[in-house]
């Protein structure tokens, strides 16, 4: 595989996780690093969530830990809880955009390419801003659901736009490779029924 010189991956944490779950596969964080590893040299992937304020468990923070443990940088945002006064419904409020780009853009005269792993049309003019510093954008999302996952104008926008649903071989996880798969065949018959609700999210 050729190289493409110094690369940096930006991964909107929330957005990729639903594209992914909407093609039907988990991905591996791990052979996703070393798929971009064998492109060039990669300088920095930075993965971005929302956390929610005052949660004592989140259901995100296992993988959180494990990213930045094996090669990630993780930027983490307190979501910040408020009440509709007309719905009467809980809702947060929170994203990470801002924080990406603008490290986004600190970082272009460091790196010849930057993969942009959302299909959030807000990141078009950060992708515009980082073309005319010279750097090429790679959006990586997918056309393959109904309604699709990306937004138009950001795909149309990036220098080149690979569909996730392209990547499973590479980035997907093996289901049998799951880790309450692995646990449960090692486990003797009569407790495996207890083991079915452990976290399974992160190797």
């Amino acid at each position: 595989m050729p190289s493409i010189g110094k690369i940096a991956l930006f991964i909107d944490g929330s957005n990729l996780y639903a594209t992914s779950k909407a093609l039907g596969f988990d991905i591996d964080y791990r052979r996703l690093l070393g798929e971009f590893q064998s492109r060039g040299t990669l300088l920095r992937a930075f993965y971005y969530t929302t956390v929610v304020e005052d949660q004592e468990y989140s259901s995100i923070r296992p993988l959180v830990d494990w990213l930045d443990y094996n090669g990630y940088t993780v930027v983490t945002k307190l979501t910040k809880e408020s009440f509709d006064g007309t719905t009467g419904r809980r809702k947060l409020r929170g994203n990470i955009n801002v924080e990406l780009a603008v490290t986004a853009m600190e970082l272009a005269r460091h790196v010849d390419q930057i993969v942009l792993f959302s299909g959030d049309g807000d990141f078009r003019s950060m992708v515009e801003a980082l073309q005319r510093r010279g750097v090429r954008v790679t959006v990586v999302s997918t056309l393959s659901t109904q309604p699709p996952m990306v937004a138009d104008d950001l795909r149309r926008q990036a220098d080149v736009f690979v569909d996730l649903a392209e990547l499973k071989l590479q980035v997907g996880r093996d289901p049998a490779e799951r880790p309450v798969a692995r646990e449960m065949r090692q486990l003797p018959q009569f407790l495996q029924r207890g083991a079915i609700n452990r976290d399974d999210r992160v190797e």
